[in-house]
C-alpha cells in the first residue's frame, strides 16, 4: 500500500512539474528581420550592394556587347576596304557601335597618312575605349574594400552598446540587455563581409574581361594594319 501511494505521489508531482514548466516555443526569423537587427549601418551596406550590382550589370552588358559579331565585322570591313568603299565602311562601323568598330573607324579616317600615324591614332582610340569600359571599376573596388570596414564598425558600435546596457543595469544584468548590441555586432559583420566579397569577385571578373577586350582591340589593330599593307602592295604591283 505504501509503495502504491509513493508511486501515485511521484506521478502527480511529475505531472505538476510538467504543467508548471515553461513550454519551449520554437522561434524562427526571416532574413529581413535579421538585417533589421543590424541597425542603421545595414542601410548603408544595402545601398552599397545596390551600387555594386548596378555597376556590375552595366559593365557586363557593355563587355558582352563589345565581343559580339567580331569575326563578321572584320570580314565586312575587309570586303569594303578591298572594294575601296571607305564611306560605307565608316557607316558600317557606326552601325555596329562597339569598341573595335570605333578603333577601326579611326584607322579608316587616317588611312591616307603614314602607317605609323595610322597605328598611333588607332591605339589612342583603343586606349579611350578601354578607359571607358574601366569607368566605374574604382567605385566597385572601393565597395569591396569599404564594406567589410563598415561591418567592423557595426561590430564595435554593437559591442559598445551591449556593454553600455550592461553597465547601466547594475546588478540586474539580463541577457536581453545584451542581445540587441550583440545582434548589431554580428549582423553588420556578416553583411559587410558578404557585400565586400561579392564586390571583390565582381571587380576581378570585370577586370579580366576588360583585359580580354583590350587584347582583342590590339589584334584588330594588327589585322587592320596588315590589310592596309596588303592593299598597298597590290596597288604597287598594278
Amino acid at each position: 500500500m505504501q509503495i502504491m501511494l509513493s508511486t501515485i505521489l511521484q506521478v502527480d508531482s511529475a505531472a505538476t512539474a510538467a504543467t508548471l514548466a515553461p513550454q519551449a516555443v520554437e522561434q524562427s526569423y526571416s532574413l529581413i528581420e535579421m538585417c533589421l537587427k543590424g541597425g542603421w549601418l545595414m542601410i548603408v551596406l544595402a545601398l552599397l550592394s545596390v551600387v555594386a550590382i548596378y555597376i556590375f550589370g552595366q559593365k557586363l552588358w557593355m563587355i558582352v556587347r563589345a565581343g559580339k559579331n567580331t569575326d563578321f565585322f572584320r570580314r565586312e570591313i575587309a570586303d569594303k576596304l578591298q572594294s575601296n568603299k571607305r564611306r560605307s565602311a565608316m557607316d558600317f562601323c557606326d552601325s555596329i557601335g562597339t569598341p573595335l568598330s570605333a578603333v577601326i573607324k579611326r584607322g579608316i579616317e587616317k588611312v591616307d597618312l603614314p602607317d605609323a600615324e595610322v597605328k598611333a591614332a588607332m591605339e589612342a582610340a583603343g586606349n579611350h575605349e578601354v578607359s571607358r569600359l574601366e569607368k566605374g571599376l574604382p567605385a566597385l573596388a572601393s565597395i569591396a574594400g569599404g564594406a567589410p570596414m563598415i561591418g567592423f564598425l557595426g561590430t564595435v558600435s554593437g559591442m559598445i552598446r551591449a556593454f553600455f546596457n550592461m553597465a547601466n543595469a547594475g546588478n540586474n544584468v539580463d541577457i536581453s540587455l545584451l542581445s540587441s548590441g550583440i545582434y548589431e555586432a554580428m549582423v553588420t559583420t556578416v553583411g559587410g563581409l558578404v557585400v565586400g566579397i561579392i564586390a571583390y569577385f565582381a571587380y576581378n571578373f570585370l577586370s579580366a574581361r576588360i583585359d580580354s577586350v583590350a587584347d582583342g582591340l590590339e589584334e584588330g589593330i594588327e589585322a587592320f594594319m596588315d590589310l592596309l599593307q596588303q592593299d598597298t602592295q597590290e596597288q604597287q604591283q598594278q
